[in-house]
């Protein structure tokens, strides 16, 4: 994975959080914490929070004396979810790397990650430091995107950028949200890291926006795809925006749009 695919600085984490995350995440979220509450954790683990839409779905439905530590490896990622947050004396906010996390050995009842494992750089390493802060018998619960051809809005963002920069097209959501998909492989890294009872669910949902032009938005300015335009142009934003708006229009209409999306919703026990 580029490094450039780990930086969620600046403007992305509004633009992600305002327009990618109803988008694409928020629907996932509210399943993966309604996953999470259904096993009455006492202590719970969040890595790679991102902005906070699992964090805001889960929280409300944990019990009062709950301990929730939310982790992310981007500073500018976690300050944006803590103050959308707002104060909650049951959460702790964290920067940390999940494959170097600061809790000692089985701290928690449940370690969840929505859409963070594609960023690891070694995702065994990643699954077996999950594995290490779990309770004997926690439960273990990641989502990953399923491979980009099922997944609407991405290829065809991803087909309008190709065209725009035909030398050099931009490759972030294939090579890295979409680039772990694989079934048999995701089991065997979660078995490599010492879990059992690894169950595997492939969910289809919906993505919906009021326009062409906010999907547009949410993946060219709400992603890392945004570094890798302003590397190739520096004024080039604005173009891959407006390119993006062109194709989902073309396909899909001028009014609000909507399009397949699909991820793997993966449980284990440690």
């Amino acid at each position: 994975m580029a490094e450039v695919d780990k930086l969620f600085s600046g403007s992305i984490p509004k633009f992600y959080d305002t327009l990618t995350v109803p988008l694409i995440f928020e629907c996932y979220a509210a399943d993966m914490a309604a996953r999470v509450a259904a096993l009455s954790p006492r202590t719970v683990l969040e890595t790679a929070a991102g902005s906070g839409a699992v964090t805001r779905a889960l929280a409300p439905r944990l019990s009062a004396d709950a301990r929730y530590a939310v982790t992310d490896l981007n500073q500018p990622m976690l300050d944006y979810a803590a103050q959308r947050q707002g104060e909650d004396a049951r959460i702790e906010w964290r920067q940390a790397d999940a494959l170097r996390l600061p809790f000692d050995g089985a701290s928690f009842d449940v370690v969840l990650c929505q859409f963070g494992a594609m960023f690891f750089p070694d995702r065994v390493a990643g699954y077996a430091e999950a594995r290490r802060v779990l309770k004997p018998g926690g439960q273990f619960l990641f989502s990953v995107w399923d491979r980009i051809e099922d997944n609407v809005f991405a290829d065809e963002v991803t087909q309008a950028l190709a065209e725009l920069f035909p030398d050099d097209p931009p490759r972030f959501m294939v090579r890295t949200p979409h680039g772990y998909f694989d079934v048999e492989q995701i089991r065997e890294d979660v078995r490599r890291a010492g879990f059992d009872d690894i169950r595997i669910e492939t969910r289809a949902e919906v993505s919906r926006a009021p326009s062409a032009r906010e999907v547009a938005a949410a993946f060219c300015q709400g992603t890392p795809l945004r570094n890798e335009i302003e590397a190739r142009q520096a004024d080039g934003l604005a173009r891959a925006t407006d390119g993006a708006t062109a194709e989902i229009t073309r396909r899909h209409g001028s009014g609000p749009v909507s399009g397949k999306m699909q991820a793997h919703i993966v449980s284990a026990t440690a």
